[in-house]
């Protein structure tokens, strides 16, 4: 089949959403021809040059950007950025139907953004259209908000006006509406979609990882020394809820065991004085932002994750602590609830802090304690993801979904 699909963020090599654009599409590209609209001003070059080092015969790129305003980083990666996209999608509507009228595709796709609050323009054209998976339903839970500051309570609340405004826009309904099919990426976005009146919905993880990478996971040892060491990796900002995690290792007081925290954020000062507040700098180390490969080696020195993120509509990284074999501990909220099961880790109810503080402590102490049970959950989490979280499994449920859809 002939299939359009829309990646505003598409870039090879990449986690977060330029690695969904450019994986989704690499993929489906091995059933269909493929013509995928993106932009050139953050990833042109990049892709043509992994296309001549690894060419994919199905796969086209459509460039093209407002042509007042070339470089969609300008005015900020936040507000500027979102309303470039906006703006693009409806560039993109016109683009795709000057492209339809020549090529005659079978059905188009929305991939990127992964946001469910802005509309898709695509859905307007006389073919099938499939939305997503799409998310950012995800709030922090109100009770967990004491602990934010009063800079992170803004955002929240600017996030949630937003989100808001985006419910309100009528090309959002009319996106939902015209949609054959939806996909998305947690309960909390699923919820706010069925009240649009969607119902072929099914939800699915944003992300995936590659076969090398699984293969690259699936070597590490699963680890029976001490310490044993529990890790946290990502962002260091309020809703990826560190915090939570730093207190439960207190809480949990467990000998020969460290915790160790490795990326860089506006929070990071806070947190360290959080360790020290509660007496236990000397067993937790904050390694700062690294680059992939690094972090990916001190993963393969851990044997926890510990993630308990507050709203991530995806959390590549419980996929690859999954594949290294490594247990998950999560709080039962947004990406990581979805992807997470019993077998492979604990998703810890999110109630209120000092709740959740104590069953991040209980699940701590449980596999710190006992070997076999980090053995089982490793070797479940890796098959898991063998199973689900593949790009090339994502790939062959496209393209079941795709010929579902058409038929």
């Amino acid at each position: 089949m002939k299939i359009l699909i829309s990646a505003y963020s598409c870039e090879p090599g990449m986690g977060s959403e330029p690695g969904v654009g450019w994986n989704v599409a690499r993929e489906v590209a091995k059933y269909h021809e493929v013509w995928v609209l993106t932009r050139p001003d953050e990833s042109k070059d990049i892709i043509e040059t992994e296309l001549e080092r690894n060419p994919v015969p199905n796969l086209h790129f459509v460039y093209f950007t407002l042509p007042f305003w070339q470089d969609s980083r300008k005015w900020g990666h936040s507000g500027g950025m979102q309303l470039h996209y906006y703006l693009w999608q409806i560039q993109a509507y016109f683009v795709a139907r000057r492209l339809h009228q020549q090529i005659s595709f079978d059905l188009t796709h929305h991939v990127t953004f992964v946001k469910y609050s802005s509309p898709s323009f695509l859905s307007l054209l006389p073919i099938p259209f499939v939305w997503g998976p799409v998310g950012g339903g995800e709030s922090a839970p109100k009770a967990f908000w004491q602990d934010f500051s009063l800079k992170a309570k803004i955002y929240e609340i600017a996030r949630s006006l937003v989100r808001w405004l985006g419910e309100q826009d009528p090309f959002v309904h009319i996106t939902a509406k015209k949609s054959v099919l939806v996909r998305a990426t947690t309960k909390d976005t699923a919820d706010r979609l069925y009240q649009m009146g969607i119902s072929n919905l099914k939800i699915i993880p944003e992300s995936g990882l590659s076969t090398e990478d699984i293969g690259k996971l699936s070597q590490y040892q699963i680890l029976n020394d001490v310490p044993v060491r529990f890790i946290s990796m990502g962002r260091l900002l309020h809703w990826k809820g560190f915090h939570l995690g730093i207190r439960a290792f207190a809480e949990a007081n467990l000998p020969n065991t460290e915790y160790w925290v490795v990326g860089g954020g506006v929070e990071g000062d806070r947190l360290q004085a959080l360790v020290q507040e509660l007496g236990i700098a000397q067993k937790v180390k904050f390694w700062g932002k690294l680059p992939r490969e690094k972090t990916l080696e001190l993963l393969k020195k851990s044997h926890i994750l510990v993630h308990p993120s507050l709203h991530d509509s995806g959390g590549w990284v419980c996929m690859e602590a999954m594949a290294a074999g490594r247990p998950v501990i999560c709080l039962d909220l947004g990406g990581p609830a979805v992807q997470v099961t019993a077998e492979t880790g604990f998703k810890i109810p999110a109630d209120e802090p000092a709740q959740a503080v104590a069953d991040l402590a209980l699940a701590m102490i449980q596999l710190a304690k006992d070997p076999q049970l980090r053995l089982s959950m490793g070797q479940a989490g890796r098959q898991r993801v063998k199973e689900n979280f593949s790009w090339q499994v994502i790939g062959e449920n496209w393209n079941t979904v795709y010929h579902q859809v058409v038929k």
